[in-house]
């Protein structure tokens, strides 16, 4: 994948994922994971930071670029069969480290969390694969 089509899908693609996960993880199951957080108290903010949930919306719509380019992948399905992987696999580390390390889930949470992910990098991979498919590669 060339820096353009990369940069393009970075973009697009950090919208999408922030845009989605807003509305899975603050509108759609915020209850569930108010339910099911761990016995620490005090962890969530009052209010996002925004700037960062930002960057890590980009850092996230990268990581899935850079796995379709090593896949040449492009695309509705192949991106979303990307996002979704990348999605399940790093949020399954990062979930079950985070179980090991601290208590700010339960295990329910832990087990729930990378499968909606791999709707939410799903989603972000399909659109970022449309928007990669639709650009000319530099020659």
């Amino acid at each position: 994948m060339d820096t353009k089509r990369f940069l393009a899908g970075t973009i697009v693609g950090g919208i999408v994922i922030y845009a989605v996960g807003y509305l899975i993880f603050t509108v759609a199951f915020a209850s569930f994971y108010a339910a099911n957080a761990g016995t620490a108290t005090g962890v969530d903010r009052p209010a996002e930071l925004m700037w960062a949930v930002v960057l890590g919306s980009l850092g996230y719509a990268a990581l899935i670029c850079y796995a379709m380019g090593a896949r040449n992948a492009s695309g509705l399905g192949g991106g979303a069969r990307i996002g979704a992987v990348v999605g399940f696999l790093m949020w399954f580390a990062v979930d079950f480290i985070l179980y090991g390390v601290q208590n700010v889930s339960n295990l329910t949470r832990t087990i729930i969390d990378p499968l909606l992910e791999i709707i939410h990098g799903g989603i972000g991979g399909a659109v970022i694969g449309l928007v990669v498919a639709k650009m000319k590669p530099a020659v």
